[in-house]
């Protein structure tokens, strides 16, 4: 009997608080951007701004007439939101809770423009407050073959921090052979298309360890590892 009245209680108490904090007036609405600190795609004015243009600001509005499901989907409708909460606090703001996307991978294309591949294959926009360091591909892309392969072979570059280092481009052919411009060396390297390019790298290194590195590495301005069990250098 005693646990049924206590919990009659607090079912009342939390009723109670809820009806009688609706007229209550919002003071304050704090935006909380979770990964500020690494990337600033999205900044707290521009969610501000975005609530207000859709009348949506809540300070100065008595809780019960603020709709914190449509803040959440209105922030959401920001391409460059990954995901955000909406909420109230017992000291009379409403606070936004917001996760930026995560790009992996900057396309500029010959035909679709410039864009990202997020950690989820998704495309997202470029963003005009911040740009992010991971790779650049250019040339004959389409969306497609941006979200399979070269998320793929940026994923990889991303788990081996020595080759991201390296690779300064990613050259997409009208053939869709593929091309890398490193940062170090005048020349290019052929990686024809991108199956199996682990293999293929590792013959580059050897390569380099058996070739450029004796004969010097602007002896070369290609180096092809299309070929199987070869590797064909294009010299000056």
């Amino acid at each position: 009997m005693t646990a049924v009245v206590v919990m009659g209680y607090l079912i009342f108490s939390a009723s109670y608080f809820r009806d009688s904090s609706r007229d209550n007036v919002c003071e304050r609405f704090e935006v909380v951007i979770k990964d500020s600190s690494r990337t600033r795609f999205v900044e707290t004015q521009d969610i501000v701004n975005l609530v207000k243009r859709y009348d949506l600001y809540p300070v100065g509005r008595k809780f019960g007439e603020i709709n914190t499901l449509a803040i959440r989907d209105t922030i959401l409708s920001n391409r460059l939101v990954e995901s955000a909460e909406v909420f109230t606090t017992a000291g009379g703001s409403i606070v936004a809770s917001i996760r930026q996307r995560e790009p992996v991978l900057r396309v500029i294309s010959n035909n679709r423009g410039s864009f990202y591949i997020d950690k989820d294959r998704r495309i997202m926009p470029l963003s005009s407050n911040f740009a992010v360091y991971v790779p650049i591909a250019t040339g004959a892309i389409d969306e497609e073959f941006a979200q399979n392969e070269l998320y793929d072979f940026a994923m990889f570059l991303r788990d081996h921090p020595d080759w991201d280092a390296w690779v300064e481009q990613i050259v997409v052919l009208e053939n869709k052979d593929v091309a890398l411009i490193p940062r170090a060396g005048d020349f290019r390297i052929i990686l024809g298309s991108l199956d199996d390019y682990p293999a293929k790298l590792a013959k580059f290194v050897l390569f380099t360890e058996e070739g450029l590195n004796v004969v010097g590495w602007n002896r070369y301005r290609e180096i092809n590892l299309k070929y199987k069990n070869q590797v064909v250098g294009t010299r000056r």
